[in-house]
């Protein structure tokens, strides 16, 4: 028998001696060998759980090791115990798992796999009481990473599938759950043994709901050179088109791996790019600063001339000079550009910049020469992707070449993101408004000499998590649809994986925390889709997204008024081959398009449903622009006849009806008759006394752009400002635009601030602090309801005056305000670095978060979740509506 360092420490834990407490070689002698590894993972991990969790509730704490202290605090140990409710009797206790695999190199790093499974749960029972939402559950691992070089490792701690973990006890929150690999943490780890937990997430959404519900994470520590490098993403360029630039946009990524900050300032002179047939120019003559450990994408403008008509272009090398901040000694970096030809009627990448000041791209296919078009102009037939799929994917890209002849200029939006960022929700579906409004500049920048386009007539159709985006594209642009084909869709994520395993709260909280969703709620806003011709097609075997969804809103838009023509193609799965060009959408395409000139007539008879009109555009001519309670679902009822119409409002208090469309003369406003005088824009607001006047709502409302909870972040014009004012705080800051960077793509400057804020900067801004008191919002709003002052939180509700604050000192609030007229802040703000860090977590990061306007907690929240605080909204006076909850089980403060 070989004595082996298992059987040690098997010897060693009978003793109850655990192998952390004895120092690993690397930590006694520190030596690196040509046969060591520099770096390695530990084989064996410490496991705790498992623990129930609902769907999209991590943000929120809810980690009932919370209770305990933490899992970073706690030690293994065989003979404690932790309840659960989904463990038998209750409890739970240590364990230990075996990694999947584990590869190392000498030189560039390790990689490890980790599969957890609780084969002692019914998972069956529980599924079939619970439906998917038994399936999902969280636990905690504990590794190690060993360093075993003679200095200090610069490292990208890479954590797929993960949403939480800590190093050395060092929490961070965010982790890369859909392996995106985009922004990873940089690390600079000391010789020797260093502990990493991991919170295990399981979600049904981005795991799956069929066969043993395990959860399967890969963990990888790379070794890279200290200071800046371009990442491994590939640069982002439109293809050429014949031997023009589709477009000039193009964006390549950088990450600062040391500890310095830098500039990145401007390219090579054009001169030495290549062979002068490509030139790039940074998009901005203000440098770029990259903050230790940030990762940002650098946008660029390019021009090409000389291009050959045919054949392959060569690469071209790309230089970026850089310095750290403050000195002018300069850098190079170099990346090569390379471009790819397309054919002009073949699908192809198409780059835009995003309203977020990122560039995004589409793929893009006009019209072929042998489609017979009426008129001057083609509809946009847009083709949103599913999750986890690029737009550039060949099963997206292609999926109409069948049909290669359709009258329309067919556009592959991203989203952004293979996700679609927020299931093409706020950022995700401004990119697809960004793709569209590029169909012009495309024309211009080829020559193209074909039917032009008409960007304000959409046909719209999409695939699983695009069949949900193209449901939320005919609900808030109803007036830009003529036709939609949603295919094996899902509603909300509510309906897909309900929220039935969050922790216990007051239904007052839920209903807020489901409130702030409500604009995603599809299923709510059907009556948006009257008299818009609709296909849905749905395999009958789905088990991805089940068939239910479709049957649901198929009889929802019944009862709304739209007969929609529902396909259940029997024993069909979620996908298979032409599954988007089936006999019966080929037809509808077909159908629909040869009829888009057609223009409908006005609705004399509808409804309008409104989530959050910031997000919503018109129906029939009709816009509701301000609710009375966010909280709320908002609704108006229109029956017009001649130039007459009677209007009747639900939660509703400014809405605008285009009268050039509708030609009114007088109205009925719940019952209350109005004159109209003007045939353009005509905007009804109702009063303190419940009176609707005809005129602009006041100037001090609101913007449209700073509704929707915290979501209404990502509504930014440009790149996002996060500020922190010390340095302890810095990683804070440092999270937030990793995670906007990793779930969003979304660029951020990181910038330490003490003076109040203006708003000169385009962005939106999140301002992270430990201050006892934040200066007041940039504008005129003395009487804004939240404010910090003494490390206490003062809320003014229905004129007076609270003081929220506890004896706990984790104190942390996030909520939204006004930055100057149009622009939004959210502030992030802990009394302790505990506080800070909790509220953190609350910044926009995966749908479903249900994150409102503002947000007050203490320390229960880390293991309570929403049930430890106090929650609601701000009405479009920037007030606290009635519906909010504050206080604390019972308690009139928090």
């Amino acid at each position: 028998m070989f004595f082996s360092w298992t059987f040690a420490v098997q010897l060693l834990e009978a003793l109850h001696i655990r192998r952390r407490d004895i120092a690993p070689i690397t930590d006694q002698y520190a030596f690196h060998s040509m046969d060591t590894p520099a770096i390695t993972f530990s084989k064996t991990w410490d496991l705790l759980g498992l623990f129930q969790i609902g769907t999209r509730e991590a943000a929120w704490g809810a980690d009932p090791l919370e209770f305990y202290g933490g899992f970073p605090n706690l030690k293994p140990n065989t003979t404690a115990k932790f309840k659960s409710s989904l463990a038998p009797n209750a409890t739970v206790t240590w364990s230990t798992t075996s990694t999947k695999s584990v590869q190392t190199t000498n030189s560039s790093g390790a990689k490890t796999s980790l599969s957890v499974n609780f084969t002692n749960i019914d998972w069956t029972f529980l599924q079939t009481v619970y439906g998917w939402s038994a399936l999902q559950y969280q636990a905690w691992a504990r590794g190690e990473i060993f360093v075993n070089a003679e200095k200090e490792q610069t490292v990208n701690l890479y954590t797929d599938r993960v949403i939480e973990f800590a190093v050395d006890g060092k929490r961070y929150f965010g982790g890369d759950f859909y392996g995106f690999r985009k922004a990873p943490l940089v690390l600079w780890l000391s010789p020797g043994r260093h502990v990493i937990d991991v919170r295990l997430v399981r979600d049904v959404r981005s795991m799956g709901g069929i066969g043993v519900p395990s959860i399967d994470v890969d963990l990888e520590v790379k070794i890279v050179s200290s200071g800046l490098e371009v990442t491994s993403d590939k640069v982002l360029v439109s293809d050429v088109v014949g031997n023009r630039l589709a477009s000039p946009s193009g964006s390549v990524s950088v990450r600062n791996n040391g500890k310095d900050w830098v500039e990145v300032f401007g390219t090579s002179d054009p001169s030495m790019d290549g062979d002068g047939s490509v030139r790039v120019n940074l998009d901005s003559q203000r440098p770029k600063t990259v903050a230790p450990g940030q990762t940002r994408p650098i946008v660029f403008k390019m021009a090409t001339s000389g291009l050959n008509a045919t054949g392959p272009i060569p690469d071209t090398p790309v230089t970026l000079y850089y310095r750290s901040k403050g000195t002018n000694q300069s850098q190079t970096l170099t990346f090569p550009l390379s471009l790819q030809r397309k054919s002009t009627y073949e699908p192809h990448r198409v780059t835009h910049k995003h309203p977020g000041g990122i560039v995004s791209y589409a793929i893009l296919r006009p019209p072929s020469t042998n489609a017979t078009c009426k008129g001057d102009s083609a509809p946009v037939f847009l083709q949103f992707h599913g999750a986890g799929v690029e737009a550039d994917n060949g099963i997206v890209a292609h999926s109409l070449d069948p049909l290669p002849d359709l009258c329309a200029w067919v556009l592959y939006p991203t989203g952004v993101t293979p996700w679609s960022s927020d299931d093409w929700h706020n950022w995700g579906f401004a990119d697809v408004e960004a793709a569209i409004a590029s169909i012009p500049e495309w024309i211009t920048a080829t020559g193209w000499k074909g039917i032009g386009v008409d960007t304000d007539k959409w046909f719209i159709s999409g695939h699983s998590n695009g069949g949900q985006g193209s449901w939320y594209a005919l609900t808030h642009r109803p007036d830009k649809i003529f036709a939609a084909a949603p295919v094996s869709g899902y509603l909300s994520i509510q309906q897909y994986v309900p929220y039935q395993f969050w922790r216990t709260m007051d239904p007052r909280r839920r209903a807020i925390i489901e409130g702030a969703g409500n604009s995603y709620r599809h299923e709510l806003l059907s009556a948006n889709a009257k008299r818009i011709p609709i296909y849905q097609q749905h395999g009958g075997a789905d088990d991805n997204v089940p068939t239910y969804h479709s049957r649901l809103m198929n009889q929802l838009l019944f009862e709304a008024g739209t007969s929609a023509e529902f396909s259940e193609l029997p024993g069909k799965g979620h996908w298979w081959e032409g599954v988007m060009t089936t006999e019966g959408l080929s037809r509808f395409y077909q159908e629909q398009l040869k009829n888009s000139k057609v223009e409908p007539e006005n609705l004399t008879e509808f409804e309008i449903a409104v989530g959050n009109p910031g997000d919503m555009g018109s129906k029939s001519g009709v816009q509701v622009l301000y609710l009375e309670d966010p909280g709320l679902i908002g609704r108006v009822r229109v029956s017009v006849n001649g130039s007459f119409a009677v209007l009747k409002t639900a939660n509703v208090l400014a809405f605008e009806i285009d009268n050039a469309k509708r030609g009114l003369k007088n109205a009925k406003v719940d019952g209350q008759e109005v004159k109209i005088d003007s045939a353009g824009q005509v905007q009804f607001f109702k009063d303190e006394k419940g009176h609707w006047t005809s005129g602009s709502p006041p100037s001090n409302l609101r913007h449209r752009n700073q509704l929707g909870g915290a979501d209404a972040i990502l509504r930014s014009n440009g790149s996002f400002r996060i500020t922190y004012d010390s340095p302890e705080i810095y990683h804070i800051a440092l999270q937030i635009s990793r995670n906007l960077q990793n779930y969003f793509y979304a660029d951020a400057e990181i910038t330490e601030i003490t003076s109040i804020l203006d708003d000169s900067f385009p962005g939106n801004v999140i301002r992270v602090t430990l201050a006892e008191s934040v200066p007041d919002p940039v504008g005129d709003y003395p009487s804004f309801p939240i404010r910090i002052s003494k490390s206490r939180v003062l809320v003014r509700r229905q004129g007076n005056l609270e003081t929220h604050g506890s004896n706990d000192d984790d104190v942390g609030a996030l909520f939204v305000r006004p930055l100057g007229e149009k622009s939004t802040e959210l502030v992030v703000w802990g009394r302790s670095l505990k506080g800070l860090e909790q509220a953190a977590r609350l910044t926009p990061l995966t749908t479903g978060m249900g994150v409102p306007d503002f947000v007050l907690l203490d320390g229960r929240s880390r293991w309570m979740g929403a049930e430890g605080t106090s929650l609601g909204f701000f009405d479009a006076n920037w007030n606290i509506t009635p519906s909010s909850v504050m206080g604390w089980s019972g308690e009139p403060s928090m």
